[in-house]
C-alpha cells in the first residue's frame, strides 16, 4: 500500500483544513487508517483512527470535538477534517494504514506510512 497525504497549509487560528490521504492498492477497504502528527524534537503523536468500514473511530483528547476522521472506500481515500485549529496543532501530519481492520492509537500498529503534509496554524 502506498499513501499520499495532501491538504496541508497555513491557516489562522480558528480556521479549518481538510487533509486527504489517497491509497493505492485494491485492499484499502480492509485496512484501518490513522492520522498522526509530529513536531521537531518530539515523538510522533496519535491524532485519529478509523476502522476498515468506518464504523469505529477514536481521537486524541486534544482534538476531540474539533477533528473528524472519515473514509471513502470507493475512492481509496481517508480524510481528516480539522476545525477550530489552534497554534498547537502545527505539525507535520502523517497518514498510516494498518493491516488489521480494527482501530489502534499506537504508531507501532501501523504497517504503511505516507510522506506527511505540513500544517501551520498562526496565532
Amino acid at each position: 500500500v502506498q499513501l499520499q497525504a495532501s491538504g496541508g497549509g497555513l491557516v489562522q487560528a480558528g480556521g479549518s483544513l481538510r487533509l486527504s490521504c489517497a491509497a493505492s492498492g485494491r485492499t484499502f477497504s480492509s485496512y484501518a487508517m490513522g492520522w498522526f502528527r509530529q513536531t521537531p524534537g518530539k515523538e510522533r503523536e496519535f491524532v485519529a483512527t478509523i476502522s476498515w468500514k468506518g464504523g469505529s473511530t477514536d481521537y486524541a483528547d486534544s482534538v476531540k470535538g474539533r477533528f473528524t476522521i472519515s473514509r471513502d472506500n470507493t475512492k481509496n481515500t481517508v480524510y481528516l477534517q480539522m476545525n477550530s485549529l489552534k497554534p498547537e496543532d502545527t505539525a507535520v501530519y502523517y497518514c498510516a494504514a494498518r493491516s488489521w481492520g480494527s482501530t489502534s492509537t499506537g504508531s507501532d500498529a501501523y504497517d504503511y506510512w505516507g510522506q506527511g503534509t505540513q500544517v501551520t496554524v498562526s496565532s
